[in-house]
């Protein structure tokens, strides 16, 4: 009997032992299973995560081919086609295999800019669920990305405030307060003034700035943002070509004035029109006034007496265009527009000047009110001026100056002025000079309006034809 019960103890051992093995074996199997799966879970993200880095690549591509496409052909931005997008291309690999597309949407610029929108969208083969989009805003850099952009040297006094970049191609001598960057083509230079060899930027302080080749030291009380020195030179040579073709657009749209054959014209502007006066004579010096400085073509730039001649509506296209010298006052709201002045063919002995007496101001300092003054020689600041002057303008000097001649005691009361604030930018070939101690404006504020730089005033000068990239944004 007891054999018979160790028996059954042991069969019944070896039964639990079987059920203990089983369940061990269904849970050896699970984890297996799990792992497998895991493993194949991993794979599949590695694999999913290597597709969207190559669509990501892809998508990149788009961009860059599209750039290389603007580089030689600026105005295209339908890919060549002249048709509306999507504009898809097949992408290769190395080895000439196609593994995948991008996808093309462009914005072209808006009137006024030279801001073009592209969206790439960027996939593979391998997986077409997988797709990476990413955006770009590329832009072409005009003058107005400069407070002031200068061809030759200049000095800013202590009084002077500067909101915005300073460049030359020649030297700068500051002593005001610089808000912003302030840069030279150069890298020394000799001013002419004191016929000294300088740093291509430098300042008298105090401190003083040491002299060539002692080192530049920071002074962040007078340039706020630093300076720059050897930067790459800016060409006002291909202005030429600008005015021409503003010319011709101001000439398609009807505001296209030849010679006034009298003393030039004088435009008022009233929010979205205008109105037009043929000057017929302007004022004489008084007998103690002279050129005292013997600045060249000094005068009183003064009208004495006009005429109406027309009136009319600021072209939609924003070009005007006056064969001749020419006034420029009065206020707009809403618009934008270019009014230049020039004589052709183009001969230095006949070159026209643009004079602003009054005020030029704006409704709107959103970017939605632009003016831009585009002279072929002179933009001058005559002697019978606004006490207070404000010009919100782009200011374009291509052969000739910005500036206020001087003006001595002996002129009359307005030898001396007040105020100079103006907003926008100040591009002249020459020298400027709007205070000589004691004469022009005491106090002289140079706002710059940062709404130009990539939204200029219609037809205003570019300092190159490249775009550059403004942003970039993966939007998948």
């Amino acid at each position: 009997m007891k054999k018979i019960l160790n028996h059954i103890l042991r069969e019944k051992r070896r039964g639990q032992l079987a059920v203990e093995l089983l369940v061990l074996a269904a849970i050896v199997i699970t984890l297996i299973g799990g792992f497998v799966s895991l493993a194949a879970s991993f794979l599949n993200l590695s694999v999913r995560a290597q597709n969207e880095a190559q669509a990501l690549a892809i998508a990149e591509a788009g961009i860059e081919y599209y750039k290389w496409h603007l580089a030689y052909s600026s105005q295209d931005f339908t890919d060549g086609t002249g048709q509306a997008g999507p504009y898809v291309h097949t992408y290769y690999n190395k080895n000439g295999s196609a593994i995948g597309q991008f996808s093309l949407n462009i914005a072209a610029p808006s009137s006024g800019s030279t801001i073009v929108t592209i969206t790439s969208t960027g996939s593979v083969n391998a997986d077409p669920s997988v797709k990476k989009i990413i955006t770009v805003r590329l832009g072409v850099p005009s003058f107005a990305q400069y407070a002031w952009v200068l061809n030759s040297a200049v000095e800013f006094g202590s009084t002077a405030q500067v909101y915005g970049t300073i460049y030359s191609n020649n030297g700068v001598h500051f002593d005001g307060v610089a808000h912003n960057l302030v840069e030279s083509a150069l890298t020394t230079y000799t001013d002419p003034d004191n016929g000294l060899t300088e740093w291509a930027v430098y300042t008298d302080g105090p401190p003083a700035d040491p002299r060539p080749t002692t080192t530049l030291s920071s002074q962040p009380g007078i340039f706020l943002a630093g300076r720059s020195l050897g930067v790459p030179a800016i060409d006002f040579a291909g202005i030429t070509q600008d005015l021409a073709a503003i010319k011709t657009l101001a000439q398609a749209s009807g505001t296209y004035y030849a010679s006034s054959s009298a003393k030039g014209w004088d435009l008022a502007l009233t929010t979205t029109t205008f109105s037009l006066y043929k000057v017929t004579a302007t004022s004489s010096a008084p007998h103690n006034c002279t050129n005292a400085d013997n600045q060249s073509s000094w005068d009183l730039w003064s009208i004495s007496t006009e005429s109406l001649y027309a009136t009319g509506t600021i072209p939609q296209n924003g070009n005007m265009f006056f064969e001749d010298n020419l006034w420029v006052r009065g206020h707009i709201n809403g618009v934008r527009v270019t009014i230049a002045s020039g004589r052709f063919p183009a001969n230095q002995s006949t070159y026209s000047n643009i004079t602003v007496n009054n005020s030029i101001t704006y409704g709107n300092f959103n970017g939605t009110d632009t003016i831009a003054l585009i002279s072929q020689n002179n933009i001058n600041v005559g002697y019978n001026v606004d006490n207070d002057l404000v010009i919100d303008a782009a200011l374009m000097a291509q052969n000739g100056w910005i500036g206020r001649y001087y003006y001595s005691s002996n002129c009359g009361s307005s030898y001396i002025r007040n105020s100079l604030t103006t907003y926008g930018i100040m591009g002249t070939n020459l020298r400027s000079a709007f205070n000589y101690g004691t004469s022009g404006f005491t106090t002289r504020t140079y706002n710059y309006d940062a709404n130009l730089l990539y939204s200029p005033p219609p037809s205003f000068p570019l300092t190159t034809n490249g775009y550059q990239l403004i942003s970039w944004q993966e939007l998948q």
